[in-house]
């Protein structure tokens, strides 16, 4: 597993959604790599403190189309 590779998959692993194997690599090149130690480090201090926020509620007409994009994206990728 090259470091570029390690950051792109960093959220599947802090989120506990990576296969048995893909953990094990993920794990073994932490295990070697002092740069990427670091940067795991780093994401869970902001998953941590992220964690710590109020949310904040999103207003009706944001949402309303945001989900209208999701289901306009969801159509198109159905129709391929």
């Amino acid at each position: 597993m090259t470091c570029e590779a390690l950051s792109e998959i960093v959220t599947e692993y802090l989120e506990g959604a990576m296969s048995g194997a893909d953990r094990a690599r993920f794990e073994r090149h932490v295990a070697l790599c002092p740069a990427c130690r670091r940067y795991l480090e780093q994401m869970q201090k902001v998953v941590a403190t992220l964690g710590r926020l109020p949310p904040e509620p999103i207003p009706a007409a944001v949402e309303a189309q945001l989900l209208e994009r999701f289901r306009d994206w969801k159509r198109a990728r159905n129709s391929r």
